[in-house]
């Protein structure tokens, strides 16, 4: 488990995204962390980083910008940013807590291998932190009032729980008002394509050049899952596991292949 300390109000917090520093839902779940803790710290991209998954930049040098006293912005991923948060900017001094989003968008099914909004919870887990990634659901226009409602619960229902190391929590908002949503849920992680849809066109010079559409496939039909557990009105919370080992192939290889 986890090395938690007893009183969350005591807490060191890190917020990070992958919308940017100065996104709405980083505003708001800055005010969802202060409802927390005093002592909260914000290390953020400078711009969007949408669908930059758990990268990290190694061939150019990554600038830091000082906003506050414990705000700064990073030109680079939310990986970067956590990793320089945890190991540059607070040194010596880690948070116990990373909050990563609340993105302006779903992260269900296979969405959590492209988002950096899971990729800086990722990158929290593997430096040994508690950390959690949030996400609203929307179209035009995003309900916030829903995370605004329920996630200070969530947090400290999460951090109180037994929460074993190298896990992290992936969290997801249906695009429904607050009074229309059914609970919560624990949910696995779903069927979510994105980028099915790619849309050539052609620039002024005659050359192709494609938009990879947006366009989602949710399978519905597992109604345990992230996607139909939104779908159906309810806020999923799935727990994901660093260790991408599936050890029933393992287990069987290691007999059939002995040398």
């Amino acid at each position: 488990m986890y090395k938690k300390i007893d009183n969350l109000s005591k807490s060191r917090i890190l917020l990070s995204n992958d919308d940017g520093i100065h996104s709405p839902g980083l505003a708001i779940m800055e005010q969802i962390a202060r409802s927390i803790s005093d002592d909260v710290w914000v290390v953020a991209p400078n711009s969007e980083q949408s669908g930059t998954g758990h990268s990290i930049t190694l061939r150019r040098p990554i600038h830091i910008y000082q906003k506050d006293e414990k705000k700064y912005s990073i030109e680079g991923t939310p990986t970067d940013c956590v990793l320089i948060a945890i190991q540059h900017i607070m040194k010596g001094n880690p948070p116990d807590l990373i909050l990563s989003g609340i993105n302006s968008g779903a992260n269900l099914g296979e969405d959590v291998h492209y988002s950096g909004t899971v990729a800086a919870a990722v990158e929290g887990t593997l430096q040994g932190i508690p950390s959690i990634a949030f996400s609203l659901i929307g179209k035009k226009e995003y309900k916030w009032q829903v995370p605004k409602f329920y996630s200070k619960k969530i947090i400290e229902d999460i951090y109180t729980s037994d929460w074993k190391k190298n896990i992290l929590f992936n969290i997801n908002f249906p695009d429904i008002e607050v009074n229309d949503i059914k609970g919560i849920k624990f949910a696995s992680q779903g069927r979510h394509k994105i980028g099915d849809n790619l849309i050539p066109r052609k620039n002024p010079r005659g050359q192709t050049y494609i938009w990879i559409g947006a366009t989602r496939v949710g399978d519905l039909e597992d109604l345990s899952t992230d996607v139909s557990i939104c779908d159906n009105g309810y806020i999923s919370i799935t727990p994901l596991n660093i260790d991408q080992t599936h050890y029933e192939t393992l287990k069987k290889l290691s007999v059939n292949f002995k040398q």
